[in-house]
């Protein structure tokens, strides 16, 4: 069975967030640097295939408190400094998703499906 263009545009929007997540899961950000690297993801997801919208939101708030729990000036970024929502379009479905704190983990998750 062949999938539907709903679940190819689904999978293309779980292979941005698998991107984007495992791409910079690491990198140094501090306040200062926050907003380049939000830029940065944004436009390199933007650059994959069916790929309409992305947008990163750094949560400074979560990010100020473990900078200030740490030793250093920065942290590495998680997935818990950041809100995130991909848009992806494949054959006429458009697909919105998004990454946000469940708790403690960050939780990707499709939020509408529409033709």
């Amino acid at each position: 069975m062949d999938p539907t263009d709903d679940q190819v545009a689904c999978f293309e929007a779980g292979i941005k967030f698998g991107s984007l997540y495992h791409q910079f899961a690491g990198t140094p950000v501090s306040p200062e640097s926050a907003d380049s690297l939000a830029r940065a993801m944004e436009e390199a997801i933007e650059n994959q295939p069916h790929c309409e919208d992305v947008q990163v939101r750094i949560r400074e708030d979560a990010l100020q408190e473990a900078i200030a729990t740490g030793d250093a000036d920065y942290v590495e970024f998680t997935g818990e400094f950041a809100d995130v929502d991909v848009v992806v379009e494949y054959e006429g479905v458009t697909v919105e998703t998004a990454m946000r704190m469940d708790g403690d983990y960050p939780m990707m998750a499709v939020e509408d499906v529409r033709e």
